[in-house]
């Protein structure tokens, strides 16, 4: 149970203010993330899915260690969710052609570690 609550604990945290920031300035993300934002569809589409997807993500891991009737939903989505998220970005990275940064390597870390453990935790329960 500690482990689940430290992992929904610290996702809460991660993605609300990961997701706030984008939100707020979503050429923070883009800039990170080496995109280049010409239209306003482009600040539209960041701040949506950087922001207020991970912002509403990052509610749900917080529902999710509030409420124990969640607790499992939360880490079944951590472990879903974030878990197909770092396999499809190994998997982009693995068929880019060009050399990725440190963006992307953190992002893969942290997104397997997450999804690991997310699913060590559900497993438990």
């Amino acid at each position: 149970m500690i482990l689940g609550r430290t992992v929904l604990g610290t996702s809460a945290v991660v993605f609300i203010a990961y997701g706030v920031v984008s939100l707020v300035s979503p050429a923070i993300p883009s800039g990170l993330a080496g995109l280049e934002m010409t239209t306003g569809d482009a600040y539209a589409e960041i701040g949506a899915m950087y922001g207020g997807l991970q912002t509403g993500i990052g509610f749900f891991c917080l529902l999710a260690l509030l409420k124990a009737e969640f607790y499992r939903a939360g880490l079944a989505l951590l472990a879903l969710a974030i878990g197909t998220l770092a396999v499809a970005r190994l998997l982009s990275f693995l068929l880019a052609t060009d050399a990725v940064g440190a963006y992307t390597y953190g992002a893969l870390v942290y997104e397997f570690a997450t999804a690991i453990l997310a699913s060590i935790a559900f497993s438990r329960k």
